[in-house]
């Protein structure tokens, strides 16, 4: 009778054992797992490649985090738009191939968006990325960011400081003020402080942006409805 009792109370513990193993992997389908639980999906640098879900922080404003970056656009455009970008980033190229210019003559050209960037330079696996940063504020000095900034993403696989003096001479720049700007290291303070409020506004991934109140981690394209957002969608959703 001792034997037989023994063996019901073990037989006993495991049905328990296995209910709540069970309970516990229902209840890690429907929340996502046991880690975060604040629905946000960590963008692995630049490995995101525009289809994860966007990320961010709550109650997030483009406003928030504009500073004396280049801006494309009107001053009182209603909706603001940040792009946080690394020029070294494939992703952040294949937002400025494919998307940038649609929301630049959908938005920012009629007078609805202005966009301003702003440095996320993600030097651990981009060697060249801070100096192609510090490199664009020197051309800004010139009042030639946009066309610089559309040289380095279009030499992207060149990059080198003899390419981003090189750009500067094709540009027409004094070629002795930009040279001396970036071998001087003169902006490197303005990018770390871009990178911290990257960081500090949810940024954890190129390219990251914060379109008015929505945070959008990825090179998401400008329209596609089979993804749960897109930059239309979020323009659209606060205009």
């Amino acid at each position: 009778m001792e034997k037989e009792t023994i063996t019901m109370k073990k037989t006993t513990m495991w049905q328990i054992a296995t209910g709540v193993l069970a309970l516990l992997l229902i209840i890690s389908i429907f929340t996502g797992g046991f880690g975060r639980s604040d629905g946000a999906t960590v963008v692995n640098n630049d490995e995101n490649q525009g289809n994860e879900i966007p990320t961010g922080i709550a109650n997030v404003n483009a406003e928030d985090y504009t500073d004396d970056d280049p801006v494309l656009g009107k001053n009182n455009a209603p909706l603001t738009i940040i792009e946080f970008s690394d020029f070294q980033c494939p992703y952040c190229k294949r937002f400025r191939d494919q998307t940038f210019d649609l929301i630049k003559e959908n938005y920012i050209d009629t007078g609805k968006v202005k966009l301003v960037y702003r440095d996320f330079p993600l030097s651990s696996i981009h060697p060249m990325a801070q100096k192609a940063a510090e490199a664009a504020e020197c051309a800004d000095e010139q009042g030639k960011f946009w066309d610089y900034h559309d040289k380095i993403y279009a030499g992207q696989s060149s990059l080198s400081i003899d390419s981003l003096k090189q750009w500067a001479s094709e540009l027409k720049l004094n070629t002795d003020k930009f040279n001396s700007c970036l071998d001087s290291g003169k902006y490197a303070d303005e990018v770390s402080n871009d990178l911290n409020d990257a960081t500090k506004s949810g940024g954890s991934g190129t390219p990251y942006f914060l379109v008015g109140e929505i945070p959008i981690s990825g090179a998401y394209p400008f329209d596609d409805p089979r993804l749960e957002i897109d930059f239309k969608r979020a323009i659209e959703a606060q205009l």
